[in-house]
């Protein structure tokens, strides 16, 4: 038996497997598919054609994080800047945060931690220390 399935332009036609008692092949096992632009008509036999699997997406990336940004004890963003030519042209751009992956050692855990932070923010853990300026930003050291 032949079921179709049609995605978009695209058309997928299923074959069910045979009765093993039958040796010949039986007209429903023949198959046909013709396309809507050129009027082509395809058929062939396939008795043994592995089944479909269910696909839920068209596309599924494999997801990854994502390193953004922004710094978690600051706050820092980008900002929307115009870059100004000699013209007085202007063209958007973006100022990026001076984010830098820097170990810190914590006290209260007694080892390091790997943050990507900002320069401001470790100007201001140099000042405060580590743990007021992560408690202030909400930010849990037991999880990094």
């Amino acid at each position: 038996m032949a079921t179709l399935a049609t995605l978009g332009t695209t058309s997928l036609l299923r074959f069910q497997k045979a009765d093993p008692l039958t040796a010949s092949p039986s007209p429903h096992l023949l198959g046909s598919l013709s396309s809507q632009l050129s009027g082509i008509k395809l058929s062939c036999n396939l008795p043994d054609v592995a089944p479909l699997k269910s696909i839920s997406s068209p596309f599924t990336p494999s997801l990854q994080p994502v390193a953004r940004r922004v710094c978690p004890f600051t706050g820092k963003k980008a900002n929307k800047a115009n870059k100004v030519s000699f013209s007085n042209h202007k063209t958007k751009k973006l100022q990026f945060v001076n984010l830098q992956y820097k170990k810190v050692w914590w006290e209260a855990g007694k080892r390091y931690v790997k943050l990507r932070l900002s320069t401001k923010a470790l100007k201001t853990i140099e000042k405060n220390g580590l743990d007021a300026v992560a408690k202030k930003a909400g930010i849990d050291l037991c999880k990094e």
